[in-house]
């Protein structure tokens, strides 16, 4: 079964090698999907030297707009479906996602159809993130799961595993939102469409070295996205 680890970028310059051997010193093979947003950090230049390494497990794809963590994502599973990988994993490039809890949720997905690496599952699993951040991702997901009636904890979470057929059935031209709404979205039509989801406890770990994405604007597309897409449920047009 092909393993596919998708890590969008964005100035990483401080991470991408890190991120990339950690999950080539793995006992499992995976291979990795850099999805790049152009970085003016050079972030693509490190890849393409990495690839002469791994040059049958290390690919690289160069976006030439910032247009969304979600956008970049999409793209990403494109080229996973057209390559044939049975498993994709969406991940950081920032440690804040353990490289080693990759295992745990490819186990968890081979049971399910979707399995979340989860912050919130047993209790609030969080490292170094401001208790503000925390109230706010953790409220976020009770929200979440108020409005649409997710049963999942952590509805937010950016650390999932998907099988193939997922990515093939949910309509993934469909998929609106395009920054942590997406992540929302993505579990909502996974929801929807009657597969199967799991979340597997993690520990999620602040980042210690470049510059979070998170902004105003994320924020609010997400609050307003989860009253869009429960609308969009009601009347049959998700």
């Amino acid at each position: 079964m092909k393993k596919l680890v998708i890590i969008p970028t964005y100035n990483e310059k401080e991470n991408i090698e890190k991120i990339i051997s950690s999950v080539f010193a793995l006992d499992q093979e995976f291979h990795i999907l850099v999805v790049d947003d152009s970085s003016p950090d050079k972030t693509a230049d490190i890849v393409k030297e990495l690839q002469k390494i791994h040059p049958h497990t290390l690919h690289l794809s160069i976006r030439h707009i910032k247009d969304g963590l979600g956008k970049a994502y999409i793209h990403g599973f494109k080229w996973a479906l057209q390559n044939n990988y049975d498993y994709i994993f969406e991940m950081d490039a920032d440690f804040s996602h353990n490289p080693n809890d990759l295992p745990k949720l490819f186990e968890a997905c081979l049971n399910a159809d979707m399995a979340v690496g989860s912050r919130y599952s047993k209790g609030v699993n969080v490292v170094n993130w401001p208790m503000g951040r925390v109230l706010l991702s953790y409220f976020a997901s009770k929200y979440v799961r108020f409005i649409l009636g997710l049963s999942i904890h952590d509805t937010t979470a950016g650390f999932v595993c998907f099988s193939r057929k997922v990515l093939d059935e949910i309509g993934l031209d469909n998929v609106k939102l395009k920054g942590y709404g997406f992540q929302i979205e993505m579990k909502f039509r996974t929801f929807k469409k009657g597969f199967k989801i799991v979340e597997v406890p993690i520990i999620f770990t602040n980042r210690e070295l470049g510059e979070s994405k998170m902004n105003g604007g994320i924020i609010h597309e997400a609050v307003f996205g989860v009253l869009n897409l429960k609308w969009k449920s009601i009347i049959n047009k998700l």
